[in-house]
């Protein structure tokens, strides 16, 4: 019953609105996206569970360099953008959910189209991106609840023993100068702001790092780990994917900036323990 779930949310995709950026600054690395698809359709991972599928695509990815804002692609314009090249957090979870999601269609072949279709509905509220800088899901707590409503995941979160985290978003209209969007376009700002204020008084809960270690056998491959944080700024700080490798243990699999590419790191509760600001986990289930 859930895999038919899955299958009809998916086929609910639109198509990528009309794209108003050209594919050069929205899709970079074809030859990298043309080898995975092929070899997810001769392994058929279509017929894995979405986590699976997730995993399989995140180790094709493991070294790509990483890449900071990499979805400032433009002064003005928002469009959805996927690079395979270069990635940082975000982009490299949400790359991996869409491709999977992408293959569950079954198609003969695929085109850039069909992943940025993905990404679009993934990343941007309620789906459709209509060009607005602030029709993004600019937080992940957001992004977390905007996909759950959607069914695109299921926020397993409060499954477990949680606290309740204190507002703290603010970041993006403090630092307003480091977003190229925020810096050409200073009307954006107050919409930003009326963002942050709204998701400061939504209830965000976190598994904290303590009690991270007990419940980490209960984590499955492709799991969406947030990195909850202890200080001002947003509710997450960084965000990853859960890698069961071969002996059980739940490895925490991201881009990072310390080893300045894509890696499988160690287990999510020996990550958090590297990190004086590392709070505890959120954690989203692909559906």
């Amino acid at each position: 019953m859930l895999r038919i779930f899955s299958v009809s949310l998916l086929l609910a995709v639109p198509a990528l609105a009309e794209r108003p950026l050209p594919e050069s600054l929205t899709f970079t690395g074809r030859a990298k996206f043309d080898a995975i698809v092929q070899k997810a359709q001769r392994g058929n991972w279509r017929k894995l569970p979405i986590g699976d599928r997730i995993a399989k695509i995140a180790l094709e990815l493991e070294g790509v360099p990483y890449k900071g804002f990499t979805l400032e692609i433009h002064d003005h314009v928002e469009s959805p953008s996927v690079n395979f090249l270069g990635q940082d957090c975000w982009t490299f979870f949400e790359t991996c959910l869409g491709m999977a999601r992408m293959l569950e269609a079954g198609k003969k072949a695929y085109t850039p189209d069909d992943l940025l279709a993905q990404i679009e509905h993934t990343r941007y509220r309620g789906g459709r991106c209509g060009g607005n800088y602030l029709d993004r899901l600019h937080y992940l707590a957001d992004w977390y609840l905007d996909n759950d409503k959607r069914g695109v995941i299921k926020d397993i979160t409060r499954k477990f023993p949680t606290e309740r985290m204190p507002p703290q978003c603010g970041e993006m209209t403090r630092l307003w100068k480091h977003y190229r969007y925020l810096k050409h376009n200073p009307a954006l700002r107050a919409g930003m702001a009326e963002h942050e204020k709204r998701l400061n008084r939504l209830p965000v809960y976190m598994v904290p790092k303590a009690k991270v270690a007990a419940i980490e056998p209960k984590l499955r491959n492709g799991d969406i780990i947030g990195i909850a944080r202890n200080t001002p700024g947003s509710y997450c700080s960084h965000v990853g994917l859960i890698i069961v490798d071969d002996a059980g243990r739940r490895r925490f699999m991201h881009a990072s900036t310390t080893y300045k590419k894509v890696v499988i790191d160690k287990t999510v509760s020996e990550y958090l323990h590297q990190f004086r600001k590392h709070a505890g986990i959120l954690v989203g289930r692909p559906q």
